[in-house]
């Protein structure tokens, strides 16, 4: 690392923030000294944080160390949800200590309640540090008085053909509201993080991110292991509504990962992520790398997020045949690129009737990486354990009309081969197929959408699909896990 750069970088944030009272963006800094890559002044900003003349500020931004903090006071509390009264007590003894306040402007602090903001970054909880004002640009957060004495946090923005103002939520799951009148309070200067919360042993929890999250299976079995999810990030809309109520504390995002810049990603030391395996899978067209709808190379979007904050390690998780995929050049490529980031790596085809005690036949390669060779070489896989669940340990005993085919066109054909209790059956478009080993075969995405690959079994009332709650139990979801309010189809594709 060059420390002439190093202390080019430190010098014009400091001038920076005299000038402004905030501090410059990697794109300031990097034209500021002449620096043609954002990326290399994210490294020099990492080590100015390494050698303490930088501290981290937020979830992934960073501040001056050069004094000891002012005590600002926490005034009572802030709605990110629905409005409350707004109530300031300056005779409050809470504090919160902030570092290189600008000498010019009045501050204060208020506690978040609700999570109407958490896509900015901001969870119930946390305590945001406010600047006192009275104006606001176009998409700035801020404390809005509305209704008289009603509060919120919300970013604000003008209708000027409307002649209102809307204030809108960073949240997909919650809708803006308008007002004629509202008044500014203040804008968001800082955000202040709860502790870091403990494991269940007592030592300080390590933070993953969650790619490709889907409904937070991975996610489950981390957190059961005490690590605590920073972020979460899927693509696909419907699994929200699943994902943020099982997952109230960090809500999943909503976005393209292509799009994701990994810089502005909260520090994690551990990635996880099952990412896309369409294009690898036996099932599907096996174009792999080469997939026409790129999903192949997100892959490559897990590389620039591990060489960008280089964690301890990583979990990623895809369907067998990656292993063999192109004769084996897919994964070449996978284990070359990984081991060029500094990573050693294990890898395993485990199935979930052997591991996870669940009576469902499902083989996934799993890749566990370490920056440590020695974490690598301690790692070991578990030792399978016998499967005592069966398909009828897991079947519900109320089911709704709506699973049976009994009275519907597709009776005839599945009335003389799906005959036995306890079994799983399939219709493959023109014929019923039986799994011999006794458990479901492997749930796939198209399952209850017009697919081939739905499972049915028989009980006392007749014959019938699996319910969701069924299928949720035979991927490993506790009862406590809670299915929302959604259409089945979409329940089903997410299992």
């Amino acid at each position: 690392m060059g420390v002439n750069k190093q202390t080019d970088v430190l010098n014009y944030i400091k001038s920076y923030f005299t000038e402004n009272g905030n501090y410059p963006t990697l794109q300031q800094i990097a034209n500021s000294i002449g620096l043609k890559s954002v990326s290399s002044v994210h490294t020099y900003i990492k080590g100015l944080l390494d050698t303490g003349e930088l501290q981290r500020r937020g979830n992934s931004g960073y501040e001056l160390t050069q004094d000891h903090g002012t005590n600002v006071a926490i005034l009572g509390y802030i709605a990110a949800g629905s409005p409350i009264e707004a109530i300031e007590d300056i005779t409050r003894a809470e504090t919160v200590k902030v570092n290189n306040l600008p000498n010019t402007g009045d501050f204060y602090a208020l506690r978040v309640k609700g999570d109407s903001m958490v896509e900015d970054g901001i969870d119930d909880g946390d305590v945001v540090i406010i600047r006192r004002q009275d104006t606001a640009q176009d998409g700035d957060v801020v404390v809005a008085i509305i209704d008289g004495n009603q509060a919120t946090l919300k970013r604000l923005y003008r209708e000027d053909k409307k002649k209102r103002f809307r204030l809108e939520p960073r949240n997909q799951s919650m809708l803006p509201f308008y007002r004629n009148e509202v008044e500014v309070r203040g804008i968001i200067w800082d955000i202040r993080k709860p502790k870091t919360p403990q494991s269940p042993n007592g030592i300080n929890s390590l933070h993953t991110i969650d790619l490709f999250a889907g409904i937070g299976g991975i996610r489950l079995g981390f957190e059961q292991a005490g690590f605590t999810t920073v972020f979460a990030n899927d693509f696909e809309k419907a699994c929200k509504a699943t994902y943020d109520l099982n997952f109230p504390e960090k809500r999943l995002v909503v976005e393209d990962i292509t799009k994701i810049n990994a810089e502005e990603l909260p520090d994690f030391d551990f990635l996880v992520g099952g990412f896309p395996c369409q294009a690898f899978s036996i099932a599907g067209y096996r174009r792999g790398f080469e997939d026409e709808k790129g999903r192949g190379n997100l892959f490559f979007d897990i590389v620039r997020i591990l060489e960008s904050h280089k964690p301890t390690g990583f979990l990623l998780e895809n369907v067998k045949n990656l292993k063999t995929h192109d004769g084996g050049r897919t994964f070449q490529v996978i284990e070359q690129t990984l081991n060029e980031l500094g990573y050693s790596i294990k890898s395993k085809v485990l199935n979930s009737m052997d591991y996870g005690n669940v009576p469902q036949n499902r083989e996934r390669i799993y890749i566990v990486g370490f920056k440590d060779p020695k974490k690598t070489e301690r790692f070991e896989f578990p030792d399978p354990i016998k499967l005592v669940t069966s398909i009828t340990d897991i079947l519900e005993k109320d089911v709704d009309e709506k699973y049976y085919y009994n009275g519907k066109p597709l009776f005839d054909k599945l009335k003389n081969d799906v005959t036995e209790f306890g079994r799983v059956y399939q219709w493959r478009r023109q014929y019923v197929r039986e799994n011999k080993k006794g458990v479901s075969p492997t749930l796939t995405a198209n399952m209850g959408m017009g697919g081939h690959n739905v499972p049915i079994v028989k009980d006392h009332k007749g014959i019938r699909k699996l319910t969701p709650r069924e299928c949720a139990r035979i991927q490993g979801y506790p009862d406590s896990y809670q299915l929302p309010k959604i259409a089945d189809s979409a329940l089903y594709k997410q299992f």
